[in-house]
């Protein structure tokens, strides 16, 4: 069992690394963790170069946990019965978000993983998915703090497990890993929220400038 294990660990951490800011902002002509916020995540995306790229790069980095989850949870689970298959999809989307984390083409510095944990979650368990979902929309569009909602999605996922799958400690485990490792690297925007300096959804970022946070 421990190989299954190590192959969807190895092969969505691949997927993971696909880094789809890093891919948009090049088509641009530009490496997109140099301005903004210097993350290659959607949010920095959509401030430096508009709607249509950060679309793109939100696709991307959805995708590339929620088609391995999904692999995984309709073809290698069915085909191999005795394996655990919460925890091994949750393994898969865990290995996702630490390849796009930590890209090891791009020298281990990528994004903050939102968007690929809530598609992983998604494809998890649509409930846990939509309640994220909900929570991200409501809070961005009361506060416009993007990363506000972000941190607040990853913490609930920790809540959210608890309430639909109970009794079930190796998947709170990996809940927890998940919201761990979101807010860890949303820790200097908890800074800057605190200090109210966080930038706004809606605020652009002139190109011309180079990373200024």
């Amino acid at each position: 069992m421990i190989g299954y294990y190590v192959l969807v660990v190895v092969v969505a951490y691949l997927f993971g690394c696909i880094e789809s800011g890093y891919l948009v902002g090049k088509l641009c002509g530009m490496d997109i963790r140099e301005y903004g916020s210097g993350n290659a995540g959607t949010t920095n995306v959509l401030r430096v170069l508009g709607k249509t790229r950060a679309l793109l790069t939100f696709l991307g980095d959805a995708l590339k946990s929620f088609i391995p989850v999904m692999f995984v949870k309709y073809v290698l689970c069915p085909a191999v019965p005795e394996l655990n298959a919460g925890l091994i999809q949750l393994v898969t989307g865990f290995a996702a978000v630490m390849g796009h984390d930590y890209p090891v083409f791009l020298k281990f510095k990528g994004g903050k993983g939102i968007a690929t944990t809530a598609a992983a979650i998604m494809a998890f368990d649509w409930r846990m998915g939509l309640i994220s979902f909900i929570i991200f929309v409501t809070i961005t569009a009361c506060t416009r703090y993007v990363s506000l909602a972000s941190i607040t999605l990853s913490a609930a996922l920790v809540i959210e497990i608890l309430i639909f799958h109970p009794g079930r400690w190796d998947l709170f485990v990996m809940c927890v890993l998940f919201a761990f490792f979101a807010i860890y690297r949303h820790r200097a925007n908890i800074k800057r929220l605190l200090s109210g300096t966080e930038s706004k959804i809606g605020q652009k970022v002139n190109v011309n400038d180079k990373k200024n946070q």
